[in-house]
Protein backbone atom coordinates (compact mmCIF):
# COMPACT_ATOMS: atom_id res chain seq x y z
CA UNK A 1 0.00 0.00 0.00
CA UNK A 2 1.37 3.39 -0.99
CA UNK A 3 1.76 6.46 1.18
CA UNK A 4 -1.31 8.52 1.99
CA UNK A 5 -1.51 12.12 0.83
CA UNK A 6 -1.10 13.28 4.41
CA UNK A 7 2.06 11.26 4.99
CA UNK A 8 3.56 12.43 1.68
CA UNK A 9 2.90 16.05 2.64
CA UNK A 10 4.42 15.46 6.07
CA UNK A 11 7.51 13.90 4.51
CA UNK A 12 7.92 16.91 2.22
CA UNK A 13 7.46 19.26 5.17
CA UNK A 14 10.02 17.44 7.32
CA UNK A 15 12.59 17.38 4.53
CA UNK A 16 12.16 21.07 3.67
CA UNK A 17 12.18 22.10 7.32
CA UNK A 18 15.37 20.15 7.97
CA UNK A 19 17.03 21.74 4.93
CA UNK A 20 16.02 25.24 6.05
CA UNK A 21 17.22 24.71 9.63
CA UNK A 22 20.53 23.23 8.46
CA UNK A 23 20.93 26.11 5.97
CA UNK A 24 21.13 23.71 3.07
CA UNK A 25 18.44 26.05 1.77
CA UNK A 26 20.15 29.40 2.29
CA UNK A 27 18.48 32.35 4.03
CA UNK A 28 16.78 34.49 1.37
CA UNK A 29 16.85 31.69 -1.24
CA UNK A 30 13.96 31.45 -3.70
CA UNK A 31 11.94 28.26 -3.39
CA UNK A 32 10.78 27.17 -6.83
CA UNK A 33 7.86 24.84 -6.39
CA UNK A 34 8.38 22.84 -9.59
CA UNK A 35 12.03 22.23 -8.69
CA UNK A 36 11.04 21.11 -5.20
CA UNK A 37 8.43 18.73 -6.61
CA UNK A 38 11.09 17.07 -8.75
CA UNK A 39 13.67 16.97 -5.97
CA UNK A 40 11.29 15.56 -3.37
CA UNK A 41 9.32 13.41 -5.84
CA UNK A 42 5.99 14.67 -4.53
CA UNK A 43 3.00 16.51 -5.94
CA UNK A 44 2.52 20.24 -6.34
CA UNK A 45 -0.13 20.17 -3.63
CA UNK A 46 2.19 18.45 -1.15
CA UNK A 47 4.90 21.04 -1.68
CA UNK A 48 2.46 23.94 -1.38
CA UNK A 49 1.06 22.55 1.86
CA UNK A 50 4.57 21.99 3.25
CA UNK A 51 5.58 25.55 2.35
CA UNK A 52 2.39 26.87 3.92
CA UNK A 53 3.26 25.14 7.20
CA UNK A 54 6.79 26.54 7.10
CA UNK A 55 5.36 29.99 6.45
CA UNK A 56 3.22 29.72 9.57
CA UNK A 57 6.39 28.89 11.53
CA UNK A 58 8.21 31.95 10.19
CA UNK A 59 10.85 29.90 8.38
CA UNK A 60 9.52 30.70 4.89
CA UNK A 61 7.97 33.88 3.49
CA UNK A 62 5.15 33.89 0.92
CA UNK A 63 5.28 36.90 -1.42
CA UNK A 64 2.28 37.78 -3.59
CA UNK A 65 3.00 37.14 -7.28
CA UNK A 66 6.57 36.08 -6.44
CA UNK A 67 6.21 32.75 -4.66
CA UNK A 68 8.15 31.59 -1.63
CA UNK A 69 11.59 32.23 -0.23
CA UNK A 70 13.50 31.22 2.89
CA UNK A 71 13.24 33.85 5.62
CA UNK A 72 16.35 36.01 5.73
CA UNK A 73 18.53 36.56 8.77
CA UNK A 74 20.19 39.65 10.22
CA UNK A 75 22.21 40.91 13.17
CA UNK A 76 19.21 42.77 14.53
CA UNK A 77 16.93 39.75 14.41
CA UNK A 78 19.62 37.58 15.98
CA UNK A 79 20.02 39.92 18.93
CA UNK A 80 16.27 40.18 19.47
CA UNK A 81 15.78 36.42 19.05
CA UNK A 82 18.56 35.66 21.52
CA UNK A 83 17.19 38.04 24.17
CA UNK A 84 13.70 36.55 23.95
CA UNK A 85 14.94 32.97 23.75
CA UNK A 86 17.14 33.12 26.86
CA UNK A 87 14.29 34.69 28.80
CA UNK A 88 11.77 32.01 27.84
CA UNK A 89 14.23 29.12 28.04
CA UNK A 90 15.40 30.16 31.51
CA UNK A 91 11.79 30.31 32.72
CA UNK A 92 11.16 26.81 31.35
CA UNK A 93 14.33 25.44 32.96
CA UNK A 94 13.65 27.06 36.34
CA UNK A 95 10.17 25.57 36.41
CA UNK A 96 11.46 22.16 35.31
CA UNK A 97 14.00 22.19 38.13
CA UNK A 98 11.25 23.11 40.58
CA UNK A 99 8.82 20.34 39.66
CA UNK A 100 10.92 17.76 37.81
CA UNK A 101 10.83 14.15 39.01
CA UNK A 102 13.51 11.49 39.28
CA UNK A 103 12.25 10.05 35.98
CA UNK A 104 12.89 13.44 34.34
CA UNK A 105 16.43 13.46 35.72
CA UNK A 106 17.03 9.95 34.39
CA UNK A 107 15.83 10.87 30.89
CA UNK A 108 18.02 13.96 30.89
CA UNK A 109 21.11 12.02 31.91
CA UNK A 110 20.44 9.40 29.22
CA UNK A 111 20.04 12.01 26.47
CA UNK A 112 23.19 13.84 27.57
CA UNK A 113 25.15 10.59 27.56
CA UNK A 114 24.13 9.80 23.98
CA UNK A 115 24.89 13.36 22.86
CA UNK A 116 28.32 13.32 24.50
CA UNK A 117 29.23 10.11 22.66
CA UNK A 118 28.20 11.43 19.22
CA UNK A 119 30.73 13.36 17.06
CA UNK A 120 29.76 17.02 16.76
CA UNK A 121 31.23 17.54 13.28
CA UNK A 122 30.73 15.63 10.05
CA UNK A 123 33.70 13.23 9.82
CA UNK A 124 34.64 14.18 6.25
CA UNK A 125 33.90 17.91 6.69
CA UNK A 126 34.84 19.45 10.06
CA UNK A 127 33.22 22.75 9.03
CA UNK A 128 29.76 21.16 9.17
CA UNK A 129 27.70 19.88 12.05
CA UNK A 130 26.90 16.19 12.13
CA UNK A 131 23.15 15.83 11.47
CA UNK A 132 22.89 13.06 14.08
CA UNK A 133 24.53 15.32 16.66
CA UNK A 134 22.22 18.20 15.76
CA UNK A 135 19.16 16.01 16.41
CA UNK A 136 20.54 14.86 19.76
CA UNK A 137 21.42 18.45 20.65
CA UNK A 138 17.78 19.36 20.08
CA UNK A 139 16.73 16.37 22.22
CA UNK A 140 19.08 17.47 25.02
CA UNK A 141 17.69 21.01 25.15
CA UNK A 142 14.14 19.66 25.05
CA UNK A 143 14.93 17.17 27.83
CA UNK A 144 16.30 19.96 30.03
CA UNK A 145 12.96 21.76 30.09
CA UNK A 146 10.59 18.84 29.53
CA UNK A 147 9.44 18.79 33.17
CA UNK A 148 8.13 22.35 32.86
CA UNK A 149 4.37 22.23 33.35
CA UNK A 150 3.46 25.25 31.23
CA UNK A 151 2.43 24.18 27.70
CA UNK A 152 2.57 27.78 26.46
CA UNK A 153 6.10 28.34 27.71
CA UNK A 154 7.21 25.09 26.09
CA UNK A 155 5.48 26.00 22.83
CA UNK A 156 7.18 29.39 22.70
CA UNK A 157 10.52 27.80 23.57
CA UNK A 158 10.16 25.33 20.69
CA UNK A 159 9.46 28.12 18.18
CA UNK A 160 12.43 30.16 19.39
CA UNK A 161 14.75 27.13 19.32
CA UNK A 162 13.85 26.37 15.72
CA UNK A 163 14.48 29.96 14.66
CA UNK A 164 17.82 29.93 16.49
CA UNK A 165 18.92 26.69 14.85
CA UNK A 166 19.80 28.35 11.52
CA UNK A 167 22.06 30.81 13.29
CA UNK A 168 23.79 28.07 15.24
CA UNK A 169 24.47 26.12 12.06
CA UNK A 170 26.05 29.21 10.51
CA UNK A 171 28.24 29.85 13.56
CA UNK A 172 30.15 26.56 13.25
CA UNK A 173 32.69 27.56 10.56
CA UNK A 174 32.95 31.12 11.92
CA UNK A 175 34.15 30.35 15.46
CA UNK A 176 37.67 31.67 15.94
CA UNK A 177 38.44 28.85 18.33
CA UNK A 178 36.82 25.47 18.87
CA UNK A 179 34.14 25.52 21.56
CA UNK A 180 34.05 22.83 24.19
CA UNK A 181 30.32 22.41 23.83
CA UNK A 182 30.32 19.10 25.69
CA UNK A 183 31.75 20.90 28.74
CA UNK A 184 29.03 23.56 28.45
CA UNK A 185 26.34 20.88 28.29
CA UNK A 186 27.84 18.96 31.21
CA UNK A 187 27.97 22.05 33.42
CA UNK A 188 24.32 22.88 32.66
CA UNK A 189 23.38 19.27 33.40
CA UNK A 190 25.26 19.19 36.71
CA UNK A 191 23.67 22.43 37.92
CA UNK A 192 20.24 21.18 36.86
CA UNK A 193 20.62 17.87 38.69
CA UNK A 194 21.82 19.79 41.75
CA UNK A 195 18.53 21.74 41.53
CA UNK A 196 20.49 25.00 41.44
CA UNK A 197 18.12 26.97 39.20
CA UNK A 198 20.09 30.21 39.37
CA UNK A 199 23.34 28.60 38.24
CA UNK A 200 21.70 26.36 35.66
CA UNK A 201 19.84 29.28 34.04
CA UNK A 202 22.97 31.44 34.03
CA UNK A 203 24.96 28.66 32.33
CA UNK A 204 22.20 28.06 29.80
CA UNK A 205 22.05 31.78 29.00
CA UNK A 206 25.82 31.94 28.49
CA UNK A 207 25.63 28.83 26.29
CA UNK A 208 23.03 30.40 23.98
CA UNK A 209 24.64 33.84 23.96
CA UNK A 210 28.02 32.42 22.94
CA UNK A 211 26.61 31.46 19.53
CA UNK A 212 25.29 34.99 19.08
CA UNK A 213 28.65 36.46 20.02
CA UNK A 214 30.45 34.29 17.44
CA UNK A 215 28.19 35.50 14.65
CA UNK A 216 28.25 39.17 15.64
CA UNK A 217 32.04 39.17 15.96
CA UNK A 218 32.30 37.65 12.49
CA UNK A 219 29.93 40.38 11.21
CA UNK A 220 28.45 37.76 8.91
CA UNK A 221 24.78 38.69 8.88
CA UNK A 222 24.60 42.24 7.57
CA UNK A 223 23.19 40.98 4.29
CA UNK A 224 21.62 37.69 3.27
CA UNK A 225 23.75 37.80 0.14
CA UNK A 226 26.88 37.59 2.30
CA UNK A 227 25.82 34.50 4.22
CA UNK A 228 28.08 31.52 3.64
CA UNK A 229 26.04 28.42 4.23
CA UNK A 230 27.23 24.85 4.72
CA UNK A 231 27.65 22.89 1.51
Amino acid sequence: MGESGQSITHRAYERLRADVLACRLAPGARLRINDLCSELDVSLGAVREALSRLTSEGLVIAEPQRGFRVTEISNGELEDLTAVRVDIEAKCLARAIEVGTLAWESRLVAVYHELSKTPERTPNDPQRLNDAWALLHKDYHEALVSACDSPWLLRLRSILYAQSERYRQLSVPLARKRRNIDKEHREILDATLARDAGKACALLTAHVEKTTKILLEANSLTSADQVKTPA
